[in-house]
This record gives structure tokens, C-alpha cells and sequence, in this order.
């Protein structure tokens, strides 16, 4: 008899990722599926069909790859995607032989500041800073400066929401965890706004049902009928679970498009540089730090040389350590934590006759590094330290870039056997909906495996010290 098997879904920025499980913590298979982005000048889109298209290429893919019998006998489908994405719904889920389609404006994806105007009042309401990419200040912006769509807006949904909307017919939004209320919204601050609260469905947890697969979907994709369709929360929330992420001094590095640290503290951490909110793994808390363009730097430093992922590694690996004195500042769409300035923007320094391509493209790999101590520096000013850095995401399997954080921050980085730390705490999710675990931790150890460890280089202590002091005197010059 076949075991139970689980499917889970995480909807990337520029990639949307699909796996199959058994109870047992083992990937059966992959599947991915290429995204795009529409980026125009304070402008960052995604056309949501597309999530849809991908979710029905990924099944494909997977039964393609032999997993009929598993596929067959999926007892949970588990989402969870990028954010703070919004998703102007005007109606419900439509089946056609073209596939499934669910009628909407463009996704403001999480890079859009475009309603940085309203950020002010927003945070007012809510008594804290809340950023221009939040959602409240996303709608406020439709709502004064486009009328015509918040009219025609039935519902407001997230990223994932918006995929489990299309599959179950149940609009819901997920509410992540304890200490995230300024971040979302409640009665009181929409009507102080003017918003129709009908266009905010009500909010889930994490590990909570949307409902079931409508018969529909379950027939078109090759489900049993009635399968759960569970909220895995947003992306960081399932990362901080796949990567073994479950006890105090332990930091999740979600190394994708953006960058987030995500420290396991015991008790919660208030400064507006940072954000605190409840830890998957209760009673701990979550101090975060989001990095706007990490890998989306490196994407665009490939871009420029017009080389591939590997090429532009090779090409880097021919520095030495510190690049000369060539220091890079990341800062392609502003930047978030620690600063959460919109305004700031890229900056070379240091550039020499010794500085070669090898050089460039290594200061592209160093200031991730810079960007992650910037925020762990911060962390260390409020009290709390990260002992361990467990990367995860497109990058985390990238040596040289897992050594570079190691030695410019000061930190043993691990790596897991599952790169994807999404779809495997999306698992974990799973296996504690299907009871064969009593808590999140439980089946987080039981399906965490570590594949290698990077320590910290003592020979370049001081070298990056220095640069780091570098780093930031270039940065607070903007600010």
C-alpha cells in the first residue's frame, strides 16, 4: 500500500517550485517552472495567470517524471509564496479547456513602492512603521490614485492566496503569526481608511485549510476529489521550518531574488530597523530582516557580463579576497533592513587599475555578505546573536558565496540537503496536518538533514572589518 504523499508548492519570485514528499520527510520528485516579472521604473508586476499555468506545468512534470502512483495518492496540498504580493481579484476561479483562470489586475509584487506616499498615514494607524511595499499602503494607493480598480476589486488577496483561491474556490488571507498586526489590518483601520472590509476575506494561520480542491481541479490535475488545500504562511515562514530553524541563536538565510534573516530569539525584539514576530516554533519569537536586491544583484551583474550562473562564479573565484578594496553596495531598488529607505541606490567604490572583471563580480558576491552582517550587526544592538546561519533558497548551494558570508560575517553557514527549505518546511506542514507529528519542531528535526558546513576564514577577519566599515560609511553618506 502506497503512503500518504504530500504536495507542496512555493511561489517564488522569479521561480515557481513544486515537489512531492512521502509522510516520511523524503522528496520523491521536483518540478519548476520559470517566472516573470514586469519591472518599470518604481513599477515591479507579475501577471498571476501565470502562477496558474505553472501550477498545471509542475503537475505535468512531476507525472512525467514517474510519480503517477504518488501523485494519485496526495492526501494535501501545501502553498506558500512570496510577499508581501497583492493581487487585485474581480472574480472567482473560470474552467475552460484553456485551464483554470482566475480574472485579476497585475500582482504589485513585494519590490513595489510605488504608494510610498501613503506609508505615512498607514503607519499612523497602525502605531509603527509600515513600509510602502506592505499591503495597506498598496491598497491605499489603488484606492485614491485608481479608483476605477478598487471599485472593480472583489478581493484583495496575497500570492499564495491567490493559487488556493483558483484551487478551492475559498478566498482567504493568511495572518502568519503573532506580532505581525501592524503589518495587515482590522476593522477599525479600514474603516479609518474608507475600505470596503468585504474586499478583505478572513484571515487563516498557517497549517490552516483554505478548503478543499473544487471537483473540477481535482479532475483537470489528477487528484482524489476533497483533498485539503493547506496554508503553508508566507515563503519565510515554511524556510524557517525546512531549515531546521527551531531553537534560540539559529538564523535562517533565505538567499533568493531578496535576501531574509530570520533569527530564532526568546523573547521579542521591538526596532523599527527590524521586524519581531511569532517564531513557527512557539513560545520563541522571529527577528527579521528583509535585503531587497541580493540575487537580483548578482542576476543583474550577469546580465551586464552576459554570462551564465556558472561562468559568473568561475569569473569571480579568479579575486582574491576583498577584490582590492573594490566594495559594492547592493542597492538596485533601494534597500529595506536595516535602513528601509527607497531612495538609496547602487554604489561602487574603490575602483583602481587593478580592478579586473574577476573583481566586479566577487564585490557582487562580497556585499550580500556586507548586506547580511549590516542586518546581524543591528541584531547584536538589540541583544540578541545569531550563532548559525542555515541558508536556503536558489543561491544556498553555491560555495563560494556560502564561504564569502561565512568569512565577511563572522558566522558558521550550514547547508541543507534540500536547497528549497520552502517545499520542505511546506512538508513539514503537511506531516503535522496528517497527525503523524504533534508540533511544527518535531517534524522540523525529523526532516532537517545538513550537507555541509562553512566556517568563517580567521585570515580575513580583519580585511573584512574593514571593508565593512567601508561598506557603511559609503552607505550612511546617502542617507
Amino acid at each position: 500500500m502506497l503512503k500518504p504523499s504530500l504536495l507542496t508548492i512555493d511561489i517564488g519570485t522569479s521561480t515557481f517550485k513544486s515537489a512531492l514528499w512521502d509522510i516520511d520527510g523524503n522528496r520523491l520528485s521536483f518540478a519548476a517552472d520559470v517566472l516573470s516579472v514586469i519591472n518599470i521604473e518604481n513599477k515591479h508586476e507579475a501577471e498571476p495567470s501565470q502562477w496558474l499555468r505553472a501550477f498545471e506545468t509542475c503537475c505535468g512534470k512531476l507525472l512525467s517524471n514517474g510519480q503517477m502512483e504518488n501523485f494519485a495518492s496526495v492526501e494535501v496540498i501545501i502553498i506558500s509564496g512570496n510577499g508581501p504580493s497583492l493581487v487585485p481579484v474581480f472574480d472567482g476561479p473560470v474552467f475552460s479547456d484553456n485551464g483554470i483562470n482566475v480574472p485579476s489586475a497585475n500582482a504589485r509584487l513585494w519590490l513595489d513602492r510605488r504608494a510610498v506616499k501613503y506609508r505615512e498615514e498607514v503607519s499612523r494607524l497602525m502605531g509603527g512603521f509600515v513600509d510602502a511595499g506592505f499591503f495597506l499602503p498598496k491598497i491605499s494607493g489603488i484606492k485614491n490614485d485608481e479608483n476605477e480598480l478598487y471599485k472593480k476589486t472583489k478581493y484583495f488577496l496575497g500570492c499564495p492566496e491567490y493559487l488556493a483561491y483558483a484551487l478551492t474556490g475559498q478566498a482567504r488571507n493568511v495572518f502568519p503569526c503573532d506580532g505581525f498586526d501592524r503589518w495587515f489590518w482590522n476593522n477599525d483601520v479600514l474603516a479609518k481608511l474608507d475600505m470596503d472590509p468585504d474586499k478583505f476575506p478572513a484571515f487563516i494561520r498557517p497549517g490552516d485549510p483554505f478548503g478543499t480542491i473544487l471537483a473540477r481541479a481535482a479532475e483537470k490535475f489528477g487528484f482524489s476529489k476533497n483533498i485539503p488545500v493547506v496554508s503553508g504562511g508566507p515563503d519565510f515562514f515554511a524556510a524557517i521550518l525546512g531549515s531546521g530553524v527551531t531553537e534560540i541563536g539559529q538564523a535562517c538565510d533565505r538567499a533568493g531574488s531578496s535576501e531574509g534573516i530570520n533569527l530564532c530569539t526568546r523573547n521579542r525584539i521591538l526596532d523599527n530597523r527590524l521586524m519581531s514576530y511569532g517564531h513557527p516554533v512557539k513560545p520563541y519569537w522571529n527577528l527579521s530582516g528583509i535585503i531587497n536586491t541580493t540575487g537580483k544583484a548578482i542576476d543583474w551583474a550577469r546580465d551586464l557580463l552576459g554570462l551564465g550562473f556558472d561562468d559568473f562564479i568561475a569569473l569571480a573565484r579568479g579575486s582574491k579576497s576583498g577584490c582590492g578594496g573594490l566594495v559594492f553596495l547592493p542597492y538596485l531598488a533601494g534597500e529595506r533592513a536595516p535602513v528601509w529607505n527607497p531612495s538609496l541606490t547602487a554604489v561602487w567604490s574603490g575602483i583602481n587599475l587593478t580592478s579586473g572583471r574577476s573583481e566586479f563580480a566577487n564585490s557582487i558576491l562580497e556585499s550580500v555578505g556586507f548586506a547580511i552582517r549590516d542586518v546581524l550587526s543591528v541584531m547584536e544592538e538589540c541583544g540578541v546573536k545569531a550563532e548559525q546561519l542555515r541558508v536556503t533558497g536558489g543561491l544556498a548551494g553555491c560555495s563560494l558565496l556560502n564561504q564569502i558570508k561565512a568569512d565577511v560575517a563572522g558566522i558558521e553557514v550550514i547547508e541543507g540537503v534540500y536547497k528549497e527549505a520552502e517545499l520542505l518546511g511546506l512538508a513539514i506542514i503537511g506531516g503535522c496536518f496528517l497527525g503523524k507529528f504533534s508540533s511544527f519542531a518535531e517534524a522540523s528535526s525529523a526532516f532537517y538533514r545538513i550537507e555541509r558546513t562553512f566556517k568563517p576564514n580567521p585570515s580575513n577577519t580583519d580585511l573584512y572589518n574593514n571593508l565593512f566599515y567601508e561598506y557603511k560609511n559609503i552607505r550612511d553618506k546617502q542617507l
